[in-house]
Parts: C-alpha cells; sequence; structure tokens
C-alpha cells in the first residue's frame, strides 16, 4: 500500500481526526483483525453478529497500530495514537478503498458468477502474468472486507488487477463495483447458489448484471456465451461472448478431456487461433480459458504469452486438486464450495478417471430454499447414473443424496456428520480408487480430506 496521510484518510472516509498532532506517520497497511496487525497500520474495527471489533480497538493499539477508525470512541485516548471518527467503519473501508483505487490508472478485471468466479479470476491472472506484474484477489477474499482490503494492495509496480466478487444478495455487487470501477467485468455463468436469498435464476442474473453500473465508460463485458440467461442481454458496452455455440466471438472447439490430468481445446477469436493445454480437470475449464484469450488479447497479450500463461494455471485451494497416495489412490479435493452445478461437474470428472474404483462423498449444499431437498436427491441420482461405485452422503441434508443414489441403482450410505463416517471412507479408499470430496465451505470437508492424507503419511 502506498503511504497515505492521517489528513488524507480523514478526508477519504468522511471522518473526523479527533486528536490532531504534529508528526503522525503515514500509513502503509490496514487490518481488521487485531490477531493479525502490521506495526503502523490503520486499524479498522468490524462489527458482526456474534462480535464488535471496537471492544480490541486498545488492544489493536497495544499491538502496534498506528491509530484507527471507530463509530464509537474509546473511553480514553492515546496521545501517541490517532483516532478518526467515522459514522460506519464497513462504509469507511469501502471509502478508504475507493479513494486509493482512483490513484491507479491499470486496466481492472471484476468478475462475478454462480460456479467457478475463483477458477476465473486464477486463470485470467496467470494468463495477464505471462506479462504483466498483477493482483489478485487472494484465495476467494470476494467480499465487503476482502475486496477493500485487496484494493488496498495496489503497489505503484501493479501493471493490472483481477478482482473476484462474491455476493448473495441484492446490492452487494453493486457495492463492491463501487470500490472496484473495472475496466473489464466478467460473468462466468448464472446458476442456482444463492436462490434461497435472490428468488429465481432471473433474480440471480439481476443481482449479477449490478457489475455493470460500475463498468467504466468504454469498457468491455466478458460473458459465457452459452449461458442462456446471459444471453439474454443487450449492454451499452462492448460484448464478448465465449463458449461452444455459434453465435460466440471467442469459440472454444476440440474439446478433449484427458482425466486428472487436464483438457485441450482450441479457441479461436477474430484475430488468433489458440491451441490450448489446461492442467486441470474438467472439460468447463475451456470456459475460463477462453475468457482469459479474450482479456489477454484485448490487454496486448502475444499469442505465445498467451498459450503459456494458461499452461501456468494453478488451482487455488480446495478447487478440484488431486490428491494422489499410494497405490493409485485419487482423492478429488473439491470440498471449498458445492452447489449443483459445481457437483455435477465434479461427478463427471470423477466418472470419467480412469480408477477401478469410484467413491463420492457429498455433502450438504446451502442457500437453496425451496430447491433443496430435490437438488440434493438429484445430486445422489446423478452419481448413481454416472456408474459412481459408492456414495457416502454427510450432514442433514444429504440424506436426501443417499435417497436419490439407491433408488436410482446405486450404493450409498448416509452419515450425519463426517466424525461418524471417516472410519467408512477410509476403508472405502482401497488402492487404484478415486474418491470426490465435495460440499459446501461450511461442512468443513477439508477435514475429511486431512484425515486421508494422514491414513497413508
Amino acid at each position: 500500500m502506498l503511504p497515505m496521510t492521517v489528513t488524507e484518510i480523514a478526508a477519504a472516509v468522511d471522518g473526523i481526526w479527533w486528536n490532531p498532532q504534529e508528526g503522525a506517520a503515514a500509513v502503509t497497511a490496514v487490518c481488521t483483525d487485531s490477531r493479525k496487525l502490521t506495526p503502523g497500520c490503520l486499524f479498522v474495527p468490524w462489527r458482526g453478529e456474534k462480535f464488535d471489533g471496537h471492544d480490541f480497538i486498545d488492544a489493536a493499539l497495544d499491538a502496534g497500530a498506528a491509530g484507527c477508525l471507530c463509530a464509537k470512541l474509546p473511553v480514553s485516548l492515546r496521545d501517541d495514537k490517532f483516532y478518526i471518527k467515522v459514522d460506519d467503519t464497513r462504509l469507511a473501508l469501502k471509502g478508504l478503498a475507493a479513494y486509493y483505487r482512483e490513484r491507479f490508472s491499470i486496466p481492472v478485471i471484476q468478475i462475478t458468477g454462480s460456479v467457478g468466479k475463483t477458477t476465473t479470476k486464477e486463470m485470467i491472472a496467470a494468463v495477464l502474468g505471462a506479462k504483466y506484474r498483477v493482483l489478485k484477489t487472494p484465495e476467494n477474499f470476494n467480499n465487503d472486507i476482502g475486496t477493500p482490503l485487496t484494493l488496498l494492495q495496489l503497489e505503484p509496480d501493479h501493471q493490472a488487477a483481477v478482482i473476484e466478487t462474491g455476493m448473495n444478495h441484492f446490492g452487494e455487487i453493486r457495492y463492491l463495483g463501487e470500490m472496484v470501477k473495472p475496466d473489464i467485468a466478467v460473468i462466468s455463468n448464472i446458476g442456482d447458489a444463492h436462490i434461497e436469498f435472490l428468488g429465481s435464476r432471473e433474480g440471480i442474473l439481476k443481482a449479477k448484471c449490478e457489475i455493470f453500473e460500475n463498468l467504466k465508460e468504454g469498457g468491455t463485458a466478458v460473458l459465457n456465451g452459452d449461458d442462456a440467461l446471459l444471453n439474454t442481454l443487450a449492454l451499452p458496452f462492448h460484448i464478448v461472448r465465449c463458449g461452444q455455440s455459434e453465435h460466440c466471438g471467442v469459440r472454444i472447439g476440440d474439446l478433449a478431456d484427458h482425466g486428472v490430468e487436464g483438457i485441450t481445446c482450441t479457441v479461436t477469436t477474430e484475430k488468433d487461433t489458440y491451441h490450448l493445454s489446461v492442467p486441470a480437470p474438467g472439460e468447463h475449464m475451456a470456459y475460463s480459458a477462453s475468457m482469459a484469450v479474450a482479456i489477454g488479447e484485448q490487454l496486448g497479450l502475444s499469442h505465445e504469452e498467451i498459450v503459456r500463461g494458461v499452461g501456468q494455471y494453478e488451482p487455488a485451494g480446495s478447487r478440484m486438486r488431486i490428491v494422489r497416495l499410494p497405490e493409485n489412490r485419487l482423492v478429488l479435493d473439491d470440498c471449498y464450495n458445492a452447489n449443483p452445478q459445481s457437483v455435477t461437474a465434479a461427478l463427471e470428472i470423477l466418472a470419467k478417471t480412469e480408477c477401478d474404483r469410484k467413491i463420492a462423498v457429498l455433502g450438504d449444499m446451502g442457500e437453496l430454499g425451496d430447491l433443496t431437498a430435490q437438488a440434493h436427491y438429484n445430486m445422489g441420482a446423478l452419481a448413481a447414473m454416472l456408474g459412481i461405485d459408492f456414495v457416502a452422503a454427510i450432514g442433514g441434508k444429504a440424506a436426501k443424496i443417499a435417497d436419490g443414489a439407491t433408488q436410482s441403482g446405486g450404493d450409498a450410505l448416509h452419515f450425519s456428520t463426517k466424525e461418524e463416517a471417516i472410519h467408512e471412507l477410509a476403508q472405502q479408499l482401497g488402492p487404484n480408487t478415486a474418491m470426490l470430496v465435495k460440499a459446501s465451505h461450511a461442512m468443513h470437508f477439508g477435514w475429511i480430506v486431512e484425515q486421508l492424507q494422514h491414513a497413508y503419511d
């Protein structure tokens, strides 16, 4: 972060420097967690449902913070620290990030979508990274805390930024976009994730389209051209549609699935044809790659740089991470999150593995509202239809997964908790077996992957 004076910060957040003093040091970092402070940082206390960061202001200052924002002042103020009074620290952090982002005239790409946001972000960053120094959203820090903290990491040597933005309610993408102010806006697809709060896929489309409200004049919209709802959009921007359909300006062809080794495909644009090798499984990876090609071309990358960048893609976190264990045991660690579209893609990858036995460990999917029971049942039924040998369904909602599998001719067991299931899973993971582990993040299925790895250390 470039240095900001206390006066600049107060102006950016529309706050009052409560105890102005001579010689206050400039701030070069912002922290919202008093346990993870950078010395000399600005501490921004956050109010959650069960905590109030204002209670930790004194601890943060004692730990080395130079000063803080605060919606309520501490009882006593320290002479060696600064205090900026604001109405709302959440809005103040947004204002600070928006002000700071305006210091940079580099191309900024904002990404949203129901499925594959992080994958698309990582792919675009990998391609642009073949030529430029790129700031990207770390992991999936894509909310009202993570997005401003990411933007505040911009440095003078950054040449592009790729910012992932998530949502589960109306207004959230607009809120984040007011900070990001993208030059290029990307929507990966429209699915059922968060439909509980948004009512329908049409509602999800409306919420995702808030991304265009802050797209700069003359900007570009990059869309999944095979998504029926996205194809209904008419926008006052340059639109690039990426997909396999004939109307797509960036066209995917010659798609070949090589199992856990990844995919190959050809992407054809008006300018060039690219023969790509994507080192990650799943045909859906071709969409992220084609979007990265489109953006790479627009930002001046060469043919060689684009091809090399796609080949350097690496998955972030537990997103179809292949864990190889002795005697050809494969764990497909895809447990970061889950919704019907992503589970379908993961099951198809599992079904195509070359292992003799295939196991699906599936847990609850959240925020599906009235679709919950049927969506879980359908995932079990799909597993059976794809020939998955055994389904372990874990969690209260997942009982319907087991029903769907068994009633469709498959073999399945239901477990209330992952701890209850782990012994059976270890027994099922025999030699030459592939095991998919997938559920919504709240299920914490990463623990299952860790336990399986420890069993073969």
